[in-house]
């Protein structure tokens, strides 16, 4: 079965091109010669913050390590009423901020 586009263009607009949004520039290096944008302290801030975030593991190696181990040693044991626990306090979760969007 061959999948093709045959859609082309909805309502006149062109296919396959994007159109600039109102109030946001197209291109950043469409800036004339000798402009400069400053940001605030809070951006610089920010950026300080992601650099240092960057640097800071995902997971505890040494953690998931043991894990592994004390699964092949068989001794690892789940705690079910654990396990339970922390899916019904992320569902409450989940339900407290779709109803903060609605």
């Amino acid at each position: 079965m061959k999948i093709d586009n045959s859609v082309g263009s909805v309502g006149g607009l062109p296919s396959g091109e994007s159109r600039p949004r109102p109030g946001k520039s197209s291109s950043p290096s469409t800036a004339a010669p000798g402009e400069k944008v400053e940001l605030s302290s809070l951006a610089g801030r920010m950026q300080e913050v992601e650099a240092a975030l960057a640097n800071v593991p995902v997971a505890d190696s040494g953690r998931i390590a043991e894990i592994k181990q004390a699964m092949a040693e068989g001794r690892f044991q789940v705690d079910a009423s654990k396990v339970a626990d922390g899916l019904i306090e992320s569902v409450k979760q989940m339900i407290a901020s779709q109803a903060r969007r609605a």
